[in-house]
C-alpha cells in the first residue's frame, strides 16, 4: 500500500483528519496520481513491446502489449500494436478483435486498415481483406505494402487483371520492388503467358541476383521450353540460395499457382535437381 495512503489512514485513526474531509479533498488527488502512474507504466510497457517487436521477439512483446492495453484502453496505438502482435503470433481472431478496437478509437489510421487486411487475408477471407486494404489505400494511396497485399488478395480471389494492376502500381512506387514483379510472373504463368512470365522473373533477378523465388520459377519455365542446361544451373542456384523453395507447401504459401506447382514438381524430381538437393542436405549436416 502506498505510504501516502498509510499516512492518511493513520491520521484518520487518530482523529486528526475526518473521513469526510479525506473523501472530499485528498482522495481525488490520490486517484489523479494513480492515473498518472498507470499512464506512465502503460507507456513503458508499450515502448518495451515496440522494441521487442523490432528485435522480432514477438511472444515477449505480446505479453507487454496485453498489459499496456489493459492499463491504457483508450489508446489506439496500443491496440494497433497488440493486434499486430496477435497476427504475427498467428492468433488471428484475437488480432482482428484488437485491431477493430483500434479502428473504433482512430478510424482514419491507415495502418490499422492495412493490418486488418493482412489478418483477413491470413484467415482466408479475401473479400474482407480487399475491402480493408482498399480503405487503407484511400487514406494512404502510396503505401507500398498495402498495394502489394491488395494485389495478393485479388490474386487469391482469381481477379487476375486487378491483381496485376495493383502490383504494377507498387512497382511504379518503387522500381526495384521485385516481389511485385515476381507475382506478375506467377499470374502470367497460370494464364499461359509464358514469355511474359519469363520477362517478369528476369526483371526480378536483375534487381536481386540472390532472390531464390524468381530464380526457381524462371528455371521451371526454361525447363518447360527445353532449355535444360540453363534451367538446371538456375535451379541449383535458387535452391542453394534458399532450400525452402524445394517444399511444395512453402511454394503454395508464396502463392504459386496450380500449373506452376505441377511443373515445378516435375522439375524437382529430375535426377539433376534431386542430386543437388541431396548434396545441399549433406553439406548442411557436415557443418
Amino acid at each position: 500500500m502506498p505510504k501516502r495512503i498509510l499516512f492518511l489512514i493513520a491520521l484518520i485513526g487518530s482523529g486528526v483528519v475526518t473521513p469526510v474531509a479525506q473523501a472530499q479533498v485528498l482522495l481525488p488527488y490520490t486517484l489523479q496520481q494513480d492515473q498518472r502512474d498507470l499512464s506512465r507504466e502503460a507507456q513503458r510497457l508499450y515502448n518495451t513491446a515496440l522494441a521487442l517487436t523490432q528485435l522480432q521477439q514477438y511472444e515477449q512483446a505480446l505479453s507487454r502489449a496485453v498489459l499496456a492495453a489493459q492499463l491504457a484502453p483508450e489508446r489506439a496505438d496500443v491496440w494497433l500494436l497488440l493486434g499486430t502482435l496477435y497476427v504475427q503470433n498467428k492468433k488471428i481472431d484475437q488480432g482482428i478483435s484488437s485491431l477493430n478496437q483500434a479502428q473504433k478509437l482512430n478510424p482514419k489510421n491507415a495502418d490499422v486498415l492495412f493490418t486488418l487486411g493482412s489478418a483477413f487475408f491470413q484467415k482466408g477471407d479475401y473479400s474482407t481483406a480487399i475491402q480493408k486494404l482498399q480503405g487503407g489505400l484511400k487514406i494512404n494511396p502510396d503505401n507500398l505494402q498495402g498495394l502489394f497485399d491488395l494485389g495478393n488478395a485479388y490474386y487469391r480471389s482469381n481477379r487476375y487483371p486487378e491483381a496485376v494492376r495493383s502490383y504494377e502500381k507498387a512497382v511504379l512506387k518503387k522500381k526495384d520492388f521485385w516481389p511485385a514483379l515476381n507475382n506478375i510472373g506467377l499470374i502470367n504463368y497460370e494464364l499461359g503467358k509464358l514469355p511474359e512470365a519469363i520477362r517478369a522473373w528476369q526483371r526480378s533477378i536483375d534487381i536481386d541476383k540472390k532472390a531464390a523465388e524468381p530464380q526457381l520459377a524462371l528455371a521451371v519455365a526454361l525447363y518447360r521450353q527445353g532449355k535444360q542446361a540453363e534451367a538446371f544451373r538456375l535451379g541449383e542456384t535458387a535452391l542453394r540460395n534458399d532450400s525452402r523453395y524445394a517444399s511444395m507447401d512453402y511454394l503454395k504459401e508464396n502463392l504459386w499457382g496450380d500449373k506452376l506447382l505441377a511443373d515445378t514438381k516435375k522439375f524437382l524430381q529430375t535426377p539433376k535437381i534431386r542430386a543437388a538437393l541431396t548434396l545441399g542436405s549433406s553439406d548442411k549436416s557436415d557443418k
